[in-house]
């Protein structure tokens, strides 16, 4: 399916005034977000907060199934959070990792994930492994598998650096992790709403994720997406009235699906908004999407190695839409 480009700049307003390269950070919303998160907050000024929530509780509820249907997941197997860092949290202190555990991490690793380790180290006597990388620069599949022992509780990957074009291969890091039994957390920050996303076929137990990127959501919004049959397995580190029924004096029941790693106090205007976001990218088509990204970046890497004393840096044999650049003295 081609891209209809013109019908996707106009159902951009910020196309009209800006030439925006930053989607690494946070991407020009489509009108259709922005219009359903406005008219959510139009309603709370009118109606008052839990009021709204329960007129508009079957768009609230939408946020599950459209975020599966974008990833391949299902509705139960989704969590709100407030961003892709929290969300990633949630899950890593729920794992239970204690002394000389070890996390296989790569050299590309988000600085506030590796800081998450680093405080396990600290904090539980955790091991870091640090996976190199093949010579082409994505993770060393081959290392990685052999670098697996007893004492591996979790393989964590970023599946696209947020400095870096390359693609990590999820799939086959999947696989390995399958066959050794390891639990895989896959960070897809970068990579939901830039090409096409299916956790069963990657094999990741976790995967975590942000609306403001390529997806095109609001801005302090999130998920977190939990393999069905490991969600039994991970107990939050915290709980709250959301995650949780507090069912006597001396018991509570965490939910049964992936709303155990939520919290009670949402942005539902944000909620509602990135359930439009989810549906949009899904309509858009992610084939055609990351055709069109890889096409573009492509491009303007071949433009830029052309310039004088100017170099891209990106690695790896598959390589998205991030482009990395240096320029001499400078």
């Amino acid at each position: 399916m081609a891209l209809d480009i013109d019908a996707l700049r106009a159902d951009t307003p910020g196309c009209e005034h800006v030439t925006h390269f930053n989607n690494a950070g946070s991407s020009l919303q489509p009108v259709q977000v922005a219009t359903a998160v406005r008219d959510y907050l139009d309603e709370e000024l009118l109606r008052g907060g839990y009021e709204t929530a329960d007129a508009r509780r079957a768009e609230i509820e939408d946020f599950y199934p459209a975020m599966a249907d974008l990833i391949g997941g299902e509705p139960d197997e989704i969590g709100f959070s407030d961003s892709a860092t929290r969300a990633w949290q949630l899950v890593f202190y729920s794992l239970g990792l204690a002394e000389g555990d070890q996390v296989l991490t790569t050299t590309t690793e988000y600085h506030s994930n590796y800081l998450a380790y680093l405080h396990l180290a600290q904090r539980e006597g955790i091991e870091i492994v640090v996976v190199p990388d093949a010579p082409s620069g994505e993770v060393d599949v081959v290392a990685l598998a052999e670098l697996i022992g007893p004492r591996t509780k979790l393989i964590s990957l970023n599946h696209i650096p947020t400095n870096l074009g390359l693609v990590n291969p999820a799939a086959e890091v999947g696989a390995v992790a399958k066959q050794a039994g390891v639990p895989f957390l896959l960070d897809a920050c970068q990579s939901v709403g830039q090409l096409p996303i299916d956790v069963r076929t990657i094999g990741c137990d976790f995967l975590t994720a942000t609306g403001r990127k390529f997806m095109r959501g609001p801005r302090g919004t999130g998920f977190v997406w939990v393999a069905r049959e490991r969600i039994e397995s991970v107990h939050p580190a915290v709980v709250d009235g959301q995650s949780a029924a507090w069912t006597s004096r001396h018991g509570y029941e965490l939910q049964p699906n992936a709303r155990r790693f939520e919290v009670w106090e949402q942005n539902l205007g944000a909620k509602v908004g990135l359930a439009v976001a989810a549906r949009y990218a899904a309509a858009v088509g992610p084939d055609a999407t990351w055709e069109r990204i890889e096409s573009l970046a492509g491009s303007l890497r071949s433009m830029l190695n052309s310039v004088p004393g100017v170099a891209t840096r990106d690695r790896g044999s598959v390589q998205g839409g991030i482009v990395t650049f240096t320029v001499a003295g400078v």
